[in-house]
């Protein structure tokens, strides 16, 4: 099963509360902090959600 690394490289400063929500769901809170999920399709929506804040990685 493939796992997704993903690290929050903006702010949530003045961003709208279910993005601030999502964040925190996916165990980021702040910049450059990074997490490993496994591939599901809710985390899936989780990083589309929030793609413009994370980066993501896929790794083995």
């Amino acid at each position: 099963m493939s796992k997704f690394k993903i690290t929050q490289v903006k702010s949530t400063i003045d961003r709208k509360e279910p993005q601030k929500r999502t964040i925190i769901a996916l165990g980021l809170g702040r910049i450059r902090k990074t997490v490993v999920h496994n591939d599901t399709p809710q985390i899936r929506g989780m990083i589309n959600a929030v793609a413009h804040l994370i980066t993501v990685e896929e790794i083995d």
